[in-house]
């Protein structure tokens, strides 16, 4: 998996967010502040060291079919997720 760009912004126009380097008790806070700061039609690609699946969860409450979540790659060192704002 590869880390962020100097810009948080890669090559397709996806916002990167890696969490990895967050410390553990920040992270939900600011995943949400980052899927709250997107666009109608724009994307956030979420690296991560393991598989979210209560942060999922509360995305799926938070947003509901407003966000659309796509697994990029599932790895045993973590996982990669589109996070796409409808």
């Amino acid at each position: 998996m590869s880390g962020c760009s100097n810009n948080h912004v890669n090559l397709n126009g996806v916002y990167v967010f890696d969490a990895r380097g967050i410390a553990k008790r920040f992270r939900h806070a600011a995943i949400f502040g980052a899927v709250d700061a997107l666009h109608t039609g724009e994307t956030m690609r979420f690296y991560n060291d393991h598989n979210p699946l209560p942060l999922l969860e509360q995305l799926a409450v938070r947003y509901g079919t407003g966000l659309e979540i796509n697994y990029v790659s599932k790895e045993p060192e973590g996982v990669v997720i589109d996070f796409r704002l409808l």
